[in-house]
């Protein structure tokens, strides 16, 4: 069996969480499915690593302050958001692994660019999974170190398999840009045929902006408002990304902790990797919606897998 070592939290952010790659097969209890904002990043902090794919890894909200200390001589990878991320106070970029030597100390502050940035060590995070999964979603207080998916606290030992691993970073072309405006693709569906054109038309040509009230439940944007010819409807089952519409006309884009039924009218939903980019924007941030076909969605998707497992992270020695 190979040996344990530890990240001690000496001080606690803001929000960090464990997740793995969500919690399947649940809904119809009412659990939601929990697992990473981001899909993007959160896979590719595993790949770089060699994990294999549903690893936990630590999501890091808005930094904050966070606070982790090495027990013991290994390798970790970092994705994501830029969190001003330090070791021992030198800078320490996102988008690849990096050597942890016992006793340093890796911090998190404020943000430069995106929101979240997700943090691997070797053979992923080690919880007792609930309901099978570890993926923390703090309203159901479901998962997480503890197994009622509370954010990580000063005190808490963070226990992964003690191991070294060559250093790698991941491709340019897998590195988003954050501050620039990203166009979410939607695939149309649901009561999609029960909006007016000139509502339809303002959809996909306006620019959004994200609302402050956005967190991993969900995300309001902000704009001239959408109309729909439905004033009420029976609760139905929500998607991933689904994009309801209130009567107020402002969309809310339900993320991996939303409520598995809902009653408001929907566009469609975003692609898993259009609300992987949302969960990356900042309040204010500017988007834009664009139509993509289930068709073109699913090649996406299973282009993203392959460039995971055929484009490994190109090694930098070390």
């Amino acid at each position: 069996m190979s040996e344990t070592t530890a990240l001690h939290v000496e001080r606690a952010g803001p929000l960090a969480l464990l997740q793995d790659a969500g919690r399947f097969g649940v809904r119809r209890l009412g659990v939601t499915q929990g697992g990473p904002a981001d899909l993007h990043a959160w896979a590719w902090a595993n790949a770089l690593l060699g994990n294999g794919w549903g690893a936990p890894v630590l999501e890091i909200a808005l930094g904050g302050g966070l606070t982790l200390v090495a027990e013991d001589d290994s390798t970790l990878a970092l994705a994501g958001a830029d969190l001003s991320a330090t070791l021992d106070g030198e800078p320490l970029a996102p988008w690849r692994s990096f050597s942890l030597r016992a006793g340093q100390c890796l911090a998190f502050a404020a943000p430069r660019a995106g929101l979240r940035a997700y943090l691997a060590a070797p053979g992923g995070f080690q919880a007792e999974p609930v309901l099978g999964s570890v993926a923390s979603v703090v309203r159901e207080e479901l998962g997480g170190l503890d197994g009622y998916g509370h954010a990580l606290e000063a005190g808490d030992r963070l226990e992964f398999v003690a191991a070294r691993r060559t250093l790698r970073e991941v491709p340019v072309d897998q590195r988003l840009d954050y501050p620039g405006m990203p166009w979410l693709a939607l695939i149309p569906g649901a009561q999609v045929g029960d909006f007016p054109g000139e509502s339809l038309y303002r959809a996909f040509n306006q620019t959004w902006r994200v609302d402050e009230r956005a967190d991993r439940m969900g995300v309001r944007l902000a704009g001239a408002p959408l109309a729909c010819a439905i004033d009420g409807m029976i609760s139905e089952g929500i998607a991933l990304g689904a994009v309801q519409v209130p009567p107020d006309g402002q969309p809310i884009v339900l993320l991996n902790d939303r409520q598995t039924i809902g009653g408001y009218p929907r566009l469609g939903a975003l692609t898993p990797l259009a609300c992987s980019r949302l969960a990356q924007c900042a309040p204010g941030q500017a988007v834009r919606f664009v139509a993509q076909s289930r068709e073109r969605a699913q090649r996406e998707h299973r282009r993203f897998l392959a460039s995971l497992a055929e484009g490994a992270p190109f090694s930098r020695g070390g």
